[in-house]
């Protein structure tokens, strides 16, 4: 599994690989890596999986600070999986962290709980 930028997957690539993000993504898959989560920032975020491409727009919050905003969506993400969640289900789960995250100052201060988590992804 690889989380990244769209700017980072190039660093994942050879030299001369395609500039457009989901042919990067494409080719990750194809290298072997099981899930490409392409995390744009305000933009959204993406999953490519094999057979697979959930989006999910980033949720609109007021932003005092925005670090540890990317981190919260990993973390999100991650809980999903391991609650054996659906990969559409995580994704509504990483991008409600990252929005509680971005809503509070400071880089872990607005870590949601499951609770917390519940009342946007339901």
């Amino acid at each position: 599994m690889l989380f990244a930028t769209e700017d980072e997957l190039a660093l994942c690539l050879p030299e001369g690989s395609p500039d457009d993000t989901g042919q990067r993504a494409e080719e990750l898959l194809a290298l072997g890596v099981g899930e490409v989560v392409v995390k744009p920032g305000a933009a959204g975020a993406t999953v490519y999986a094999a057979g697979a491409r959930p989006h999910r727009p980033a949720v609109a919050v007021r932003s005092p600070d925005a670090a540890g905003a990317g981190d919260a969506f990993v973390a999100g993400y991650l809980s999903g999986l391991l609650d054996g969640a659906a990969t559409a289900d995580r994704l509504d789960r990483a991008t409600a962290a990252a929005a509680f995250a971005a809503a509070s100052p400071g880089g872990w201060e607005g870590t949601p709980t499951r609770a917390e988590l519940a009342l946007l992804t339901g």
